[in-house]
Formats: structure tokens, C-alpha cells, sequence
């Protein structure tokens, strides 16, 4: 798709404010560009559902001054687990073998809602930077002069005039139902529920990591722990209504389920959601692009989701500030840019985040006996053998896809003919 010259008086329009959105924000004010970010909540948002940073990401959010802050309020856990929920320990791999290529050799727990935080304090700071809460994207259109971004909020509909226009307002993107862009793929039968409670349950079960990916042919787990809590994520029937499976008898009892605690577990916090295996058919739509789940949503079971999203918004943030850059870029250098944005982001997509989350989904609720035993010779084998352990961590935390493709890594001209 050609487009038109960049208008670089006019600021970035980001339409959604959770981490990935406010760190395209910082990551596009800390090179010097102005930024509007709009989001439809009143408030910094407070959803705490991911907690899971990989080394790379950490790598990115050290560059935007923000990962010192993140490991002191942070848990860092460089072992985790798959286990069999009768069997018990299946294979542990450990972070630690990725010393020698990164700088933070471990998983760091952190709820998502702590970097929203700490993102939009450093952004309320600095010069250039305009966030208007309560305020909601209702129509886009693109012209020779930019992108105009319509938006609704208590002070009646005003328009926005953007050099560029991201779309990070998550998995019911407003942005990319406006483009028409499709979001193909398939939702999971069943709905998750993750339900956090302050029980100790290392005690409740000996020989657990604070990071667990429990398989079961009838109710896989995934436990995990964070600073202020334990969290259980397990699947609940179809059939099941919102109402009974979030009833905190209900939630009791699983948890009860998963390990016998005779005091009762006080319950935090909980969320019940259907899970998708999603990807949009494009991320770029001449000067609007997708990030985050506005572009991909995926099953929880691996973390990488938020991680990915992270990865997205620094990608293009930094080819943008390559484009603000040049005092006139070429229409020819706008859509090299954005489209190796929508080539790159859009195969980690597919290769790594859904096809790695897809195969953790189905390897904790494999039903067969023989393709169970399969599973768990192949994990203890890779375990038990450093190179391949520590190729599975590569992958596993990202670092493979960052090191295969870079983060806004410039696009290589194709040679003359």
C-alpha cells in the first residue's frame, strides 16, 4: 500500500492506554516526538491479569527507565516448572542459562497495572505529552495530511490530527474494526478463570516453583506467584454460567482442589474470560498500525502475550522516530518501514506467540495417555540437556524471536535489477 508524505508537526496518536500503549508513548516522548494518547477509562487502568516479563522485554523497558523500578517492586523467578498434577515434577527449566545473553536472566512477576503506573507517572512529566482519560476513538480517516482520529468523551466529540495513528486498545480494538482489518483464528470452548489469594501455597505444596504449568487430562492449572499473591489459572466447562463458576464457593473448591488448606483460602481477586487464538491479517494500514492485542491475542500459558505486545510498540516506535526524522521522507521509505513492521511483528505472531501458547494449551490438557507420555520424555529430555535447555529458554522467553528479527531493526534495501 503506497502512502502520502509524513506531517511531522503533528503528534502520534495512540488510542489505548494499558502497558503496551503507554509504552509506545515513552518510547516515542523519550525521542523527542509529540504524543496523544486517548483512553476510554477514566483513570490509569488497573487490570492485573498479566504479571509475566521476559529478558528481552526487560532489556526494552531498561532503555526506557523503567526496569529498576519494575525489579524492585518485582519477583524475579528464573526456574519453572511442568508438572503432572498426580505424578508431580515433570521437567524444570531455569532462566539462569541465559546468563551470558541478557542482563536479566529470569521471568520478572510483576501485575501489568504496576507498569501502567509507573509508565504514565514518568509521561504526565514531560514536555509534549498529552493523555486524555475518558475519552473514546469512534472513527478514523487518512489523508494526504495525516490521520484524523474522532473521539467521544464528557466534553462532546473533538477531532485529533496525527502523523501516525496506533491502534493498542486491546483484543476489541475500536482501531482495527474501523480499518476492517479481520482478526483470524479461533476461541478456546472452554473460559479461564485465574482467581489470586494470599495462601502460602509453597507450603501447601512442597516442591513447587513460584511458576508452574500443571497437565491434567480432566483440569489442567497454571500456578503462579507474584508479589502480593498466589494465582490459580484453570479452565471451567463451556456450559458452566459466568455466575457459577465465579461463585467463591465454587472458586473454593478448585482451590481446595489443587491443594488441601484446612484454614480455607482467602480469595483475592479473580477473572473469568474466554481465551482466543487470534492474529490480525495485517498490522499496518497505510499510517495506522496495530499492536498488542489489538493485533494478536493468545492463550495465557506462556506468558508472552504482554511481552509481545512490548516488543510491537517499541518496533514501530523507533521506526516512526526513524521517519520524524528525516525533514522529507520519501513516500517509498514511509511504507518500507511500515511494512517491515507489519512482516516482522506479524510472523513472531504466528511462529513464535501463537504457535508456542497454542502448543502449551494442548500439551497441559492432552487426553491421550500415549501422546501425555510423549510429551513429558520430550520436556525431561530437553531438560536434562544444557544446550537444549537453554534453547528451549531462548525461545520460550522471546529472546530467540529478538535475536532472529530485532526490535525496529531498519528494513534491507532490495538491490537494484
Amino acid at each position: 500500500m503506497r502512502s502520502t508524505e509524513v506531517t511531522q508537526s503533528s503528534p502520534i496518536v495512540i488510542v489505548g492506554g494499558g502497558p503496551v500503549g503507554m509504552t509506545a508513548a515513552t518510547a516515542l516522548s523519550g525521542a523527542g516526538l509529540p504524543v496523544v494518547l486517548v483512553e476510554a477509562t477514566p483513570t490509569v487502568q488497573t487490570d492485573w491479569r498479566a504479571s509475566t516479563f521476559h529478558p528481552p522485554t526487560l532489556e526494552l523497558l531498561a532503555e526506557l527507565g523503567v526496569a529498576d523500578e519494575m525489579r524492585a517492586e518485582g519477583l524475579a523467578v528464573p526456574r519453572y516448572q511442568f508438572r503432572d498434577r498426580t505424578d508431580g515434577l515433570v521437567a524444570e527449566f531455569d532462566y539462569g542459562l541465559l546468563a551470558g545473553e541478557t542482563p536479566f536472566p529470569y521471568r520478572l512477576q510483576l501485575n501489568q497495572q504496576r507498569l501502567v503506573r509507573m509508565l504514565a507517572d514518568r509521561l504526565a512529566a514531560r514536555p509534549g505529552v498529552t493523555v486524555r482519560f475518558g475519552a473514546r476513538a469512534v472513527a478514523l480517516r487518512q489523508d494526504r495530511a495525516g490521520v484524523t482520529v474522532r473521539i467521544e468523551s464528557d466534553q462532546g466529540p473533538e477531532e485529533l490530527h496525527g502523523s501516525f495513528v496506533i491502534g493498542a486498545d486491546g483484543a476489541r480494538s475500536t482501531v482495527r474494526g474501523l480499518l476492517g482489518v479481520p482478526f483470524e483464528g479461533f476461541t478456546y470452548e472452554q473460559r479461564f478463570v485465574i482467581a489470586s489469594t494470599s495462601a502460602e501455597l509453597s507450603e501447601l505444596l512442597p516442591g513447587i516453583a513460584d511458576v508452574n504449568y500443571v497437565a491434567d487430562p480432566e483440569e489442567w492449572i497454571f500456578l503462579l506467584r507474584t508479589p502480593e499473591s498466589w494465582r490459580a489459572v484453570y479452565p471451567v466447562p463451556a456450559q458452566q454460567s459466568v455466575e457459577e463458576a465465579t461463585d467463591p464457593v465454587s472458586i473454593q473448591a478448585h482451590l481446595q482442589g489443587i491443594a488441601a488448606n484446612p484454614a480455607g483460602y482467602p480469595i483475592d481477586d479473580f477473572q473469568i474470560y474466554n481465551v482466543h487464538q487470534r492474529v490480525a491479517t495485517t498490522f499496518r494500514t497505510g499510517r495506522v498500525v496495530l499492536v498488542g492485542d489489538a493485533a494478536h491475542v493468545n492463550s495465557p500459558l506462556g506468558g508472552v502475550g504482554l511481552n509481545s505486545g512490548i516488543h510491537d510498540a517499541v518496533d514501530v516506535a523507533r521506526r516512526i522516530a526513524r521517519l520524524q526524522a528525516d525533514p522529507d521522507p520519501a513516500a517509498d521509505r514511509l511504507d518500507a518501514e511500515l511494512d517491515e513492521f507489519d512482516r516482522v511483528r506479524r510472523q513472531v505472531a504466528v511462529e513464535y506467540v501463537q504457535a508456542d501458547t497454542k502448543r502449551n494449551t494442548e500439551r497441559l490438557m492432552e487426553r491421550d495417555p500415549a501422546r501425555r507420555a510423549a510429551n513429558y520424555a520430550e520436556l525431561r529430555a530437553t531438560a536434562a540437556d544444557p544446550e537444549l535447555a537453554r534453547a528451549w529458554c531462548r525461545r520460550a522467553s522471546l529472546l530467540e524471536s529478538v535475536n532472529r528479527f530485532g526490535i525496529g531493526r531498519p528494513p534491507t534495501p532490495v538491490p537494484a535489477l
